[in-house]
């Protein structure tokens, strides 16, 4: 059965469509319109309650969140060596670098943006906004400063964090947050953008 991966264009679900294209793994890439609210329509909720992407639908069902699908990916298609699986500890690391992309750095960006998740007050919604590039911004220096072992997320060798956090980093400028005070989170960018697999799923994206 192949494999059919539910994103949106530039969306967290570009980490997984690029994993699986790193994979060559049989697949096939549906859009969701998030714009005209497709993700909450009856027929994707059936597919994925939660009204997000990614969700990716297999023989066993359906598969959501980034890092769970990264995962997935990597263990799926292991020659692919997207995650060094043969080292616990080191696809622990990983796993924390992608678990901190979800659960911190994409719920301060979505603080810009769909603050309505967590307020209602106006003000309050305002202020989260407002702040946004400053928790946004905190993020990425400990990433740049800590977390990049470089010249890829984990050293010398690309894996699925490197997916992960090209996808997030291409939100800087829309979060308020300048890319160039990140050097070297630019540089890992432009590395990973070149990769073939890379280029092939932005054009897919974009067309």
């Amino acid at each position: 059965m192949s494999l059919k991966l539910f994103y949106f264009p530039g969306s967290c679900a570009r980490a997984s469509h690029i994993a699986l294209e790193e994979a060559s793994a049989d697949y096939e890439a549906i859009r969701v319109n998030l714009l005209e609210g497709e993700q909450r329509s009856p027929a994707y909720l059936a597919i994925n309650p939660k009204g997000r992407v990614p969700a990716l639908v297999g023989e066993n069902g359906v598969l959501t969140e980034t890092p769970a699908i990264l995962a997935y990916v990597a263990q799926t298609y292991p020659q692919a060596r997207l995650a060094p699986l043969d080292d616990p500890w080191a696809f622990a690391q990983a796993q924390s670098f992608n678990a901190y992309l979800c659960a911190t750095l994409q719920v301060a960006h979505s603080h810009g943006r769909r603050g309505s998740r967590w307020a209602d007050d106006p003000v309050a919604l305002a202020d989260m906004t407002r702040k946004v590039p400053e928790t946004v911004g905190a993020c990425f220096q400990l990433i740049e400063d800590e977390m990049l072992q470089g010249p890829y997320v984990l050293g010398e060798t690309y894996s699925i964090c490197d997916a992960y956090l090209f996808t997030v980093a291409r939100w800087m400028e829309g979060d308020g947050v300048d890319p160039a005070r990140f050097p070297r989170v630019a540089a890992h960018s432009a590395l990973v953008a070149a990769r073939p697999a890379v280029i092939r799923v932005v054009a897919r994206e974009t067309a």
